[in-house]
């Protein structure tokens, strides 16, 4: 997911903008929007979605619905991962690639089937700062006499609601019963009688949903959500939650000249059972004779805090750098992500990170540094 900006000019605000102004949330630039970075505090917020309930507004996202022929087989062209496995109801993460293998965005695929013999319906929800980047590259890669694409990213609610006990506080205001649904999974239903998407998906590493619906009732879900005891949370705990997740922030751990495979995404590439996609010659090369660096995860000790852009050393040498960094509120010491040399990205592999002008240990560690027993499974 894409990373926050400085730019306060010309910023555009989710519908859900007054309520935040309302609780008194503080405010950042994200992606050409106005988005709350926390409301009663980041730290609050995350142990909130880590033991209970929290929501967020994402309404800033990308989000297109596709329709036509041959739609999972024109998107096969785009991405590195076999889509053509999709059933109805199923989603698939992943990365669209330009011509040297690096990443455009990542992105979600929800598939939801065939309208009839010949048409497939999806939804991509993409990154809100690169959401015209990505329109401008699905439609030059399209057959527009057969794919009917909408952008719906000014027009729908999406909020997360995360958190041990977000389902079972979220169910009391769908229609539909969400036992069923496994991770990944989503569905058309309703909410207060009108129609809604929701998908087992986030950005946290906890369970929840995803749910995206028309400005009125996602207002008045927000507002009823609130009621129910979910605390409203900012990109601030937002950050600290996919950090210990370890999931990737684009324009900061994956961007444009990175490829999947040095970002450790090689689980999205899915050589064997694809034909021709973009980039595929790329990554060929890098599977068959291995990449020059990757992303690994890294802990300093006490709390000295590695942040982006801070250089990695070993004895002495640059050998990469950190990419994302934070006090983990959950694990109560530093992490960080960084692009080390390959040869340095084994787990317990001592390093140090440059910290205002003084060299600090580092160790490498396995990904990602926290993982949830609340969630479901595939």
């Amino acid at each position: 997911m894409a990373k926050p900006e400085n730019n306060t000019q010309f910023l555009a605000q989710t519908p859900l903008y007054h309520i935040g102004v309302e609780l008194k949330a503080r405010f950042t630039s994200f992606g050409g929007w106005e988005m709350p970075v926390q409301y009663s505090g980041i730290t609050q917020e995350h142990q909130a979605v880590r033991n209970a309930a929290g929501m967020f507004d994402i309404s800033h996202m990308g989000k297109f619905t596709l329709q036509g022929q041959n739609l999972i087989s024109q998107l096969e062209k785009l991405v590195p991962s076999d889509l053509s496995r999709l059933q109805p109801g199923q989603a698939q993460y992943t990365v669209l690639l330009n011509e040297q293998a690096g990443i455009i965005d990542d992105i979600i695929i929800y598939y939801q089937g065939r309208e009839n013999t010949d048409s497939e319906k999806a939804v991509i929800i993409v990154n809100a700062a690169t959401t015209e980047k990505d329109k401008t590259w699905l439609l030059q890669h399209f057959d527009l006499d057969t794919i009917q694409f909408q952008d719906l990213s000014r027009d729908k609610i999406l909020i997360a609601v995360q958190g041990p006990k977000a389902t079972n506080i979220l169910q009391s205001f769908v229609s539909a019963d969400l036992t069923p649904i496994k991770a990944f999974g989503h569905l058309e239903t309703t909410i207060f009688g009108q129609p809604a998407f929701l998908a087992r998906t986030g950005y946290t590493g906890e369970d929840g949903f995803e749910v995206m619906v028309d400005p009125e009732v996602g207002i008045k879900l927000w507002q009823s959500l609130y009621d129910a005891g979910v605390i409203p949370c900012g990109l601030g705990c937002r950050d600290t939650l996919r950090l210990e997740a370890a999931m990737a922030l684009y324009g900061q751990d994956i961007d444009d000249n990175t490829t999947p495979l040095e970002a450790g995404l090689g689980w999205l590439v899915h050589l064997d059972t694809k034909s021709d996609f973009i980039g595929r010659e790329i990554l060929q090369q890098q599977k068959t004779v291995g990449v020059h660096r990757k992303l690994v995860g890294l802990q300093t000790q006490g709390r000295n805090i590695s942040r982006h852009g801070y250089t990695v050393l070993s004895s002495g040498e640059v050998v990469g750098e950190v990419t994302s960094g934070t006090l983990s509120p959950t694990l109560g010491y530093p992490i960080a992500l960084a692009y080390v040399s390959s040869q340095l990205a084994t787990v317990k592999q001592e390093l140090e990170v440059e910290i205002r002008g003084k060299a600090y240990p580092a160790v490498v560690v396995k990904r990602p540094f926290y993982r949830s027993k609340n969630r479901v499974t595939n």
